[in-house]
């Protein structure tokens, strides 16, 4: 997939259901041993409580299909979900989007991952990112790194 191919947008309302659908699909791949289609009901109120209404959310598309989005709350610089479908995976989609919530919070992004998600990591510290912190996620108690970003 060619960066060529792949537009940005701003979010939709439109596009809630087939992002949340990419969320569950990416996240299912990545930890094969969580059933996330159980967590569906719990992220569609999260979309809709806590993201929708205080994040710019920007979609990459290719051939009219949402390839990728990505979160980003401009008061607090926190950068919530960026999320790539695994067929974009090591395409520029990511790197467009990470481009994208650094234009939108010029001064600094911040975000928690993974402590087990080597990827992602690799990808965050490639794009400036460092760990500043680890901390346990309030959900589920796995751990994970803080990272940020500063111009």
């Amino acid at each position: 997939m060619s960066q060529a191919s792949v537009t940005l947008r701003p979010y939709q309302t439109a596009d809630e259901g087939p992002a949340i659908e990419l969320w569950r699909r990416t996240w299912q791949i990545a930890y094969p041993q969580l059933d996330f289609t159980v967590r569906l009901d719990w992220w569609r109120q999260r979309w809709r409580n806590e993201l929708a209404p205080t994040a710019t959310i920007t979609i990459a598309e290719a051939a009219g299909e949402i390839v990728g989005f990505v979160t980003v709350d401009r008061n607090t610089k926190y950068l919530d979900q960026i999320v790539v479908a695994p067929e974009a995976w090591g395409s520029a989609v990511a790197a467009a989007l990470l481009a994208e919530a650094k234009r939108l919070s010029p001064a600094g992004l911040d975000l928690a991952v993974n402590a087990d998600n080597g990827r992602a990591i690799r990808f965050y510290e490639k794009q400036g990112f460092v760990v500043t912190g680890s901390d346990a996620n309030p959900r589920s108690g796995a751990p994970i790194h803080k990272m940020s970003w500063r111009p």
